[in-house]
């Protein structure tokens, strides 16, 4: 069985599909998670259908009078994508979707936190126009403090307007917790009670509240709160997002999260960044190699003890 919506998402095996997180006390079964993940990649389709653009950021530069200025020694510089930003210029977006793909510490997260502060969305998460973090005042990182973006018309018109106009949204892993505790129930947030849910079905609730209309939404590392499941509802819902005229920058190291049927994937790692196909990601190669003989791995890690 597979999800359609002119691509192929994910073939799941009927036969093998595990239970899914349960979220009424009942055992709800895998393909009750795929039926609403069909009806929204259905609903996406139509929306896709009437695309017309809507893209709000065309792409993310350093100023040309921090290039020259920057220590290269020292971080964030010395991280091999944002020295080819410095070098090489602008990070184009080509797509409603775009992910940033990398493994830790390759300066994904470093990127779209940056990307985020120059939409005027708080670095410590949460919606334009608005401050989260705990402290008094809050300060841009040092790449956010010099990279600009190229906004479309669009985009400008959005980060130039009334706050309370402004349509955006910055999830952080490490901070998206604290939302849900603080933010249910407020006006102009979920009405959930999401302090009793658990974070994969929390971080869910914030998605699709506060991504459901067109806006610029940054991500970075969604998944590390979800199920397999769970994942899968959110490559839905992402694939609704970029239809419905809104625009995502996600950084993940996620392939199911990568695997959003029409999304731009940029591959982050020691090169500084590159366009690639999903099934070109060095991730997947990894994750296949590894679920094909997990043994081949473990046996570096554990020795014996790795034998079934």
């Amino acid at each position: 069985m597979s999800l359609k919506c002119g691509f192929d998402l994910l073939p799941v095996r009927r036969d093998d599909a595990p239970q899914s997180f349960d979220r009424t006390g009942g055992d709800h079964r895998e393909d009750l998670v795929l039926a609403d993940c069909r009806r929204l990649m259905s609903d996406s389709c139509t929306a896709r259908a009437a695309y017309r653009g809507g893209v709000f950021v065309d792409g993310a530069y350093v100023s040309s009078g921090a290039v020259g200025s920057v220590q290269r020694s020292r971080w964030p510089w010395s991280v091999p994508a944002v020295a080819q930003l410095l070098d090489d210029g602008p990070l184009r977006f080509t797509a409603p979707v775009t992910f940033l793909v990398g493994d830790n510490g390759s300066g994904k997260s470093t990127l779209v936190e940056a990307i985020a502060e120059g939409f005027g969305l708080d670095s410590y998460g949460g919606k334009a126009g608005r401050k989260y973090s705990p402290h008094a005042e809050s300060t841009r990182t040092p790449l956010g403090e010099v990279l600009r973006l190229d906004l479309a018309p669009a985009g400008s018109r959005m980060v130039q307007g009334p706050r309370l106009q402004k349509k955006g949204f910055f999830l952080r892993a490490e901070t998206a917790f604290q939302l849900t505790e603080r933010l249910g129930g407020r006006a102009g947030y979920w009405d959930e009670d999401t302090t009793a849910m658990s974070h994969g079905e929390g971080f869910l609730t914030m998605f699709r509240t506060m991504m459901a209309e067109p806006g610029f939404y940054v991500m970075d590392e969604p998944e590390s709160a979800l199920s397999f499941a769970a994942s899968l509802q959110l490559v839905a819902l992402m694939h609704e997002l970029g239809g419905s005229g809104a625009q995502v920058v996600c950084a993940t190291h996620s392939p199911i999260l990568a695997s959003t049927p029409g999304a731009d994937i940029v591959e982050v790692g020691e090169w500084g960044f590159r366009r690639s196909s999903w099934s070109e990601l060095e991730l997947v190669d990894n994750w296949r190699r590894y679920l094909d003989t997990p043994q081949a791995y473990l046996r570096h890690l554990i020795g014996e003890q790795a034998q079934t």
